[in-house]
């Protein structure tokens, strides 16, 4: 708090910059009296205050001009005391000036005395001074006394540089993710969240992080401006998920929608009361009045999560298709994200493609024709980047394709022109490859993946199961149709006598504390699974089914997840294989398979994602003489589906499917064997198409070509400096957040009674715990990664 004596800047005539600053004595008992004016440091523009009471530990003053008040510490309140000189021309609240000749003070309230216009002695007590004096050049503030200590003009000049310098990083938005940085998804995320309104397919294979690519595009676009309010459309069981990880890695506040809260919210459209909206796809179709205001709030980017439920063919599209499209018709951002762009077919797979573009993907047989062409195109780009020159074939097929142009880059690049040969590339990619519209990396082309290591365990078929009718997945689930039966008793459930429950318990105990994960096809096998545990062996588990609602499911994920006295197993039905990620844990135990080879890779990929620190071990009990052997054999000996990713999955099990049906209910071992012979032949061409074929162009455009790699050695780089932690020291004594070692690499902050501004976005009235170092973040997601993108940083500075 300061006592200066105020001229008026703007009077009729100059005064001596001297007597500007003349500062006021008395004794703190005297400083605040109701009626005296005062003008507010950091809010200048709320023009003149006036005291209106001093109450113990706090200050009220009313701002008449703009009718706001406020309250203050008493110790020290950011206040600067009005008084005027003589010389000075100064304004009646009635809009009358006079010059002052002399100042009294009446018990602590200024009596002014001088001539008005008219040179007549006039008297204005201070209490009648206009309201609407405010000092907002800095001249004005200059000579109002209205300075700060230098300390504080350090730390906004500091600021300044800091803003200006991230402004123009090329880190700004990427480099504040609580993740380790990895280079395919930084790049993805810059060449996608750089442009003005992506519309792009966001389609690694399973386990590549396309969530947190999402998040980084979300992000930069925020941070950058170039969106201001984003939609995320997701499965209701992912939503959850969704929120936390765009709380937790980006300190994105989302606001998750659902049909309780649309139905309990206030008049008006409350989608317009949010940023950041997270809304499941299986209620917006069903809510044709959730529809009209989601269309009515307008948004700048939109995304999807588990695209591959967007189902489309010629003659009819999915009620979710449709809602997307015509949302993808009036926002001007799209992202859609899935790991399978196949799963559905080529058909539905053009349709996503059609939501983003529907100019270049508008005929669904000249899409065909175009599958047709890459191999070419992937070929003569390999060949400029293994070769440098190019075979007469494969020029032959550049000129073919980019005509006159492409010969002149050809001529260039056979001069070692590596512009040239870059930008021939780009045409290439562009003009016939998939474009920019298209983002894929597979695992062969991304390092950092765990090995995978299959443990088989043929078990004994029981008399209760030979006895079962045969019929479709009957026999791969034996368990259900068994427990199907009405004369069942409580003693003769089926896990009483299933061999796969005997192995179940003598593996976990085995294993005694380490976390297993459970994955079984149908619901009613994980419950009673989880009976068979507690009952049989008291060993702590907990299940994850569709069953449940969204809270149980995240609690049952929560409980798995705790290390000190969380469950050992987690036994989850189909759904726990979609879009849940569980890789603190790498001992999978598969109790049954799924009747689709993707949906094994999904199971296998809430485990087996990128950063996974071990290798994993799959666990497969199946019953011997059964189709659950054969179904073992088919995944293992054709597709090669364990110990690798099976991106021929769908294409083969649409081939081979009717005869694989067919077998595994019955037929003779050489039929059998000879499916499996003709599958991993038909599965070994197949990937050899996709390398040198589509996947290569796919990868050729979403690996960067070193441009991630320079990403992630940027942030490693910007993670040692320690110019943030420095910078944000002199923030908290400014603003007076006490500081203190919590642990190595850790601080707790807490207000302080010095304190000077509230709304500092502190994140707890009590204190929170923070961490510069990202390791250690990754670790205690009970810290707070502080980087200058945190919203503390960020908020620190704009106070």
């Amino acid at each position: 708090m300061s006592f200066f004596t105020l001229p008026l800047a703007f009077g009729a005539r100059s005064v001596n910059i001297l007597s500007f600053f003349k500062r006021e004595t008395g004794s703190m008992a005297q400083q605040y009296q109701p009626g005296q004016r005062w003008i507010s440091d950091s809010e200048a523009e709320l023009g003149l205050g006036t005291v209106l009471a001093q109450d113990g530990r706090l200050l009220t003053v009313l701002y008449p001009a703009t009718g706001e008040t406020r309250q203050y510490a008493l110790r020290n309140a950011p206040l600067t005391r009005v008084r005027f000189s003589p010389g000075d021309v100064i304004t009646h609240f009635e809009n009358w000036k006079m010059t002052v000749r002399e100042v009294d003070d009446v018990d602590g309230l200024l009596v002014y005395h001088g001539l008005n216009a008219q040179n007549e002695v006039v008297t204005l007590p201070e209490t009648q001074l206009s309201n609407f004096i405010q000092f907002r050049l800095a001249t004005d503030r200059l000579f109002a006394g209205q300075i700060d200590q230098l300390s504080w003009f350090s730390l906004r000049y500091n600021t300044l540089e800091h803003t200006s310098r991230q402004l123009q990083s090329s880190l700004w938005g990427l480099g504040g993710v609580r993740a380790q940085p990895i280079a395919h998804q930084l790049h993805i995320a810059r060449e996608v969240a750089d442009r003005i309104a992506p519309r792009v397919l966001l389609a690694d294979e399973v386990g590549l992080g396309k969530t947190i690519e999402a998040g980084l595009v979300i992000h930069r676009q925020l941070l950058s401006g170039r969106a201001s309010r984003v939609l995320i459309l997701v499965p209701e069981n992912l939503q959850h998920q969704w929120l936390v990880e765009m709380r937790r890695r980006f300190n994105l506040q989302v606001a998750l929608f659902d049909a309780e809260r649309f139905m309990e919210s206030d008049a008006g459209n409350p989608f317009e009361d949010t940023q950041l909206a997270l809304v499941a796809l299986e209620w917006l179709v069903e809510d044709e009045k959730a529809q009209d205001a989601l269309f009515a709030a307008g948004w700048d980017l939109m995304v999807v999560d588990e695209a591959h439920h967007l189902v489309w063919h010629e003659d009819k599209a999915s009620r979710e298709y449709s809602l997307v499209e015509q949302l993808a018709e009036v926002i001007a951002g799209v992202l859609l994200l899935t790991a399978t762009p196949e799963q559905l077919g080529q058909d539905s797979h053009f349709a996503r493609l059609r939501l983003l573009d529907p100019n270049r993907f508008h005929d669904l047989k000249a899409f065909r024709a175009e599958s047709e062409n890459y191999r070419p195109v992937a070929q003569a780009v390999q060949e400029l980047l293994d070769k440098g020159k190019l075979s007469a074939e494969a020029q032959e097929t550049i000129h073919g394709f980019l005509g006159a142009e492409g010969d002149s880059l050809l001529a260039a690049v056979n001069t070692g022109d590596d512009e040239a040969k870059a930008r021939l590339i780009r045409e290439l990619l562009d003009r016939h490859g998939t474009g920019r519209v298209l983002f894929r990396n597979t695992r062969a082309a991304v390092q950092g993946f765990p090995e995978r290591k299959l443990h088989q365990y043929p078990l004994p078929c029981p008399v209760e199961y030979l006895e079962l009718p045969v019929g479709e997945h009957a026999d791969l689930y034996p368990e259900v149709s068994f427990q199907s039966q009405s004369e069942v008793s409580e003693e003769e459930r089926w896990w009483r006598f299933d061999p796969r429950v005997d192995w179940l318990i003598d593996t976990l105990k085995m294993l005694k504390r380490v976390k297993v994960l459970v994955i079984c096809a149908h619901a009613e096998t994980a419950m009673d699974l989880e009976d068979a545990l507690r009952v049989r062996s008291g060993i702590p588990a907990t299940v994850f089914h569709e069953g449940m609602n969204i809270l149980e499911r995240d609690r049952a994920a929560a409980y798995f997840a705790d290390e000190e006295f969380g469950a050992q197993v987690l036994i989850c039905s189909e759904i726990g294989s979609e879009g849940r990620n569980f890789q603190f844990s790498h001992h999978l135990v598969l109790f049954d398979l799924p009747s689709h080879p993707d949906l094994l890779e999904q199971r296998i990929g809430r485990l087996d994602r990128i950063g996974q620190k071990h290798t994993i071990e799959l666990h497969v009990p199946f019953l011997e003489t059964s189709p659950q052997a054969r179904l073992f054999q088919w995944y293992h000996e054709a597709l090669n589906a364990f110990l690798n990713t099976c991106p021929t999955g769908n294409a083969l099990q649409h081939q081979f499917g009717p005869r694989l049906l067919r077998l595994l209910e019955s037929g003779d071992d050489d039929e059998w064997q000879s499916l499996i012979d003709e599958a991993r032949t038909e599965r070994e061409r197949l990937e050899s198409e996709l390398h040198t074929g589509r996947d290569r162009l796919l990868e050729l455009n979403s690996g960067g070509a070193g441009e991630g790699e320079a990403l992630v050695e940027a942030i490693l780089e910007q993670d040692d400096q320690f110019s943030l932690p420095i910078y944000m020291e002199t923030l908290f004594d400014a603003f007076g957040i006490d500081s203190e070692d919590h642990s190595e690499n850790a601080l707790i902050l807490k207000p302080s009674e010095k304190m000077l501004d509230a709304s500092f976005p502190l994140g707890d009235d009590e204190g929170v715990t923070i961490t510069y170092d990202r390791n250690q973040a990754l670790s205690r997601e009970d810290m707070q990664f502080i980087t200058w993108e945190h919203p503390m940083v960020q908020g620190g500075m704009d106070l």
